[in-house]
């Protein structure tokens, strides 16, 4: 598939990629509630609704039929199954919603991000770290909810999805949660200082500052 760039665009994509028990979730929960101008994507998915969960808040709960259909007009920027259900991320929203102006935060696995980037080729790409591998331990097995297999396999995974830390652009380790999250949002404001973006929103005051005499 073709790469794009929404360098013409208002708004700027985000990957924001951590193994399970780094703070991703919280992180760009926290960055969001704390930003008016910047959204998270909600993905498709095939799995069922479970209790609790909101359709359009939590994922957009689609039929195979329908998600294979967005597959075949090419609607992804990046799609992936897991555990036999489809997950897929909106090509045509992403891109309706930067033309409007807004940021757009994808959260969403390293080979997610590897996808989105060879479709947008201008999108800020971030991994978040744990302190260390005794605090993702920790924080794994806090949760109560398994058993020590689980909990064994879940940090094998990580320690495999760490190892991709090298192709995002800026890399947070999330020891303090406001420190890391202050970090998060110095990304975000510094992209919005680049050249282009404060050209298009001081577009007049440069015609007045650059005009003739």
């Amino acid at each position: 598939m073709n790469s794009s760039s929404t360098g013409g665009q208002g708004g700027r994509l985000y990957t924001v990629s951590a193994p399970s028990g780094a703070g991703k979730t919280s992180l760009v929960s926290a960055l969001v509630g704390g930003d008016s101008l910047i959204q998270v994507s909600v993905s498709h998915t095939t799995r069922a609704i479970r209790p609790g969960e909101t359709d359009g808040v939590n994922y957009h709960f689609v039929t195979r039929e329908t998600f294979e259909d967005m597959l075949a007009r090419q609607d992804f920027l990046e799609h992936a199954t897991v555990f036999g259900n489809l997950y897929g991320t909106s090509r045509s929203w992403v891109l309706e919603t930067l033309a409007n102006g807004r940021d757009v935060v994808l959260e969403i696995d390293w080979q997610g991000a590897r996808q989105v980037r060879e479709r947008i080729t201008d999108c800020t790409s971030v991994f978040i770290l744990p302190p260390s591998r005794e605090t993702l331990l920790e924080r794994l097995t806090g949760r109560g909810q398994d058993g020590d297999e689980v909990i064994a396999e879940r940090m094998r995974q990580a320690v495999s999805e760490m190892s991709h830390y090298g192709e995002a652009d800026y890399l947070i380790v999330n020891d303090d949660f406001s420190e890391a999250l202050e970090e998060l949002r110095t990304i975000v404001r510094s992209q919005r200082l680049r050249r282009e973006p404060q050209e298009r929103r001081f577009r007049q005051l440069l015609a007045e500052l650059l005009s003739s005499p």
